[in-house]
């Protein structure tokens, strides 16, 4: 008796894709299902202002009772290229945000290296680490500002206690209000890079640290050659959430001096701010908003792309 093979499903011709099955159909409606109610959100609450923000830059809108608010193309922004006051704000701005990020992520690395470094009460050590992380900005300013009072504040009393000047009224002197504001600004920032560079660290092999040392490399050669190309990555990301953080920073430095003296500390974000609120014009001040994402998100983009050309470079070579 002779048994036939049951014939084999053609195959598909080469160069041709097959199209989506029923089952990839279903999955991918399964898929939209379980991310649209984390999606949702984002389109409601980030998506729609920032749209809603965009539209309002070619308008004349005011924050009255009754709005009644006509499309003005681009004079919001032919305007606000001859404002040298918000032009002012902006180098301020970017003074403020280079000079936090860099510094919090020196002295953040530093932080990290020390806790792991398997200093004893070391899980004591890192909560304590994260104790300016985990207070409100409002509460840190006020603090800080108790800290640099002129009169009774602890910081002038210790210069005076070794000799030094003690009548320095550090956040209303035009030469030492943007700094004072800075040194805030680390110590506030510095908990979360810390954290995240000391996960960099545990995750980096310990056998790489006892090949170079084997080497002959000493601490700090091991340093430069192991710990900081492991780090790159990280370093790369949380450098760049920490500008984008600190350049759109409004509640510390308007609480601390609300842009005084003479504008000094006057951030974009808090002149922005002023302009929507204080002088009513909510489409100037949405141009405003709209110039400074877009500066932003371009300067970002040539940072990212410098440190990504240097990563494929290394891995070239």
């Amino acid at each position: 008796m002779t048994v036939l093979a049951s014939p084999r499903p053609p195959s598909p011709r080469p160069g041709r894709r097959r199209g989506p099955t029923g089952m990839d159909r279903a999955r991918r409606r399964e898929a939209a299902a379980l991310v649209m109610p984390s999606l949702l959100p984002i389109l409601v609450l980030s998506v729609a202002p920032l749209l809603m923000g965009v539209l309002l830059a070619f308008t004349d809108a005011e924050l009255v009772r009754r709005p009644d608010y006509q499309f003005v193309g681009v004079d919001n922004f032919v305007r606000l290229a001859g404002n040298s006051f918000f032009w002012e704000s902006f180098r301020i701005g970017m003074v403020w945000a280079v000079s936090v990020t860099l510094l919090q992520l020196v002295a953040a690395l530093g932080l990290a290296l020390l806790l792991n470094s398997g200093l004893r009460f070391q899980g004591l050590t890192r909560v304590l680490a994260l104790i300016p992380w985990a207070m409100p900005p409002v509460v840190v300013a006020i603090m800080w500002k108790m800290i640099y009072s002129p009169n009774a504040g602890p910081l002038n009393a210790f210069l005076g206690s070794v000799g030094l000047p003690d009548d320095i009224n550090w956040l209303a002197d035009f030469s030492t209000a943007l700094p004072a504001v800075i040194v805030v600004g680390v110590w506030v920032g510095m908990p979360q890079t810390t954290v995240t560079l000391l996960a960099g660290l545990q995750q980096i092999p310990a056998e790489l640290h006892e090949a170079a040392a084997m080497d002959g490399a000493g601490a700090w050669r091991r340093f430069w050659a192991v710990t900081l190309p492991s780090l790159r990555p990280i370093v790369t990301s949380i450098t760049s959430l920490n500008f984008i953080w600190n350049f759109n920073s409004f509640s510390l430095v308007y609480v601390l001096t609300e842009g005084g003296p003479g504008g000094r500390t006057m951030l974009p974000m808090l002149f922005t701010y002023l302009e929507a609120f204080k002088n009513r014009n909510i489409g100037y001040a949405a141009a405003m908003g709209v110039v400074l994402v877009v500066v932003v998100v371009l300067l970002l983009a040539l940072y990212l792309r410098s440190q990504f050309r240097e990563d494929r470079t290394e891995k070239k070579g």
